[in-house]
């Protein structure tokens, strides 16, 4: 991986609708060359997909959540139950094995408290935790999808 490479995946993050000859033009390539570039970052796995994002507001699902959630069971059938329980929950989107006092870091979005009692309640009867803690977001200061691309150790 280049400096180019790393221009292009700056543009990607910005905006995936970016043609490859927009993309191109952006980073002094010609059409051909940056397409290629593109398809080798997409096979590497480093653009692992193009998506939209939607604004969550307009969808009606404008609460976070954040929930920590510590279990007393570290077996491999609990693990393998937790995960089929929480794939099957759409507000669920994102789930993070934690180091320290919390087992996992989840983030729900909902419209509202009640909706989140309903998926607390979906998710507490599928498998049993020791302790199950909701902080609701007030206020997003940042919120990114993009990675920092000045640790890519270039060639």
């Amino acid at each position: 991986m280049d400096k180019l490479d790393r221009k292009i995946l700056d543009l990607l993050q910005e905006n995936g609708t970016l043609t490859a000859a927009e993309i191109a033009d952006r980073v002094g390539l010609s059409k051909a060359p940056c397409w290629r570039r593109i398809k080798k970052l997409q096979e590497d796995g480093v653009i692992k997909q193009t998506v939209a994002l939607l604004d969550a507001r307009s969808l009606n699902v404008g609460t976070t959540v954040f929930v920590t959630l510590k279990t007393a069971n570290h077996s491999e059938e609990w693990f393998d139950k937790f995960v089929c329980a929480v794939r099957d929950i759409p507000e669920v989107t994102e789930i993070h094995r934690m180091s320290g006092d919390v087992d996992y870091l989840m983030r729900i979005v909902v419209p509202d408290i009640d909706a989140y009692d309903v998926v607390y309640k979906r998710l507490i009867s599928a498998v049993q935790f020791l302790d199950v803690s909701a902080s609701f977001t007030l206020e997003t200061i940042k919120y990114t999808t993009a990675l920092p691309l000045s640790y890519i150790k270039l060639d």
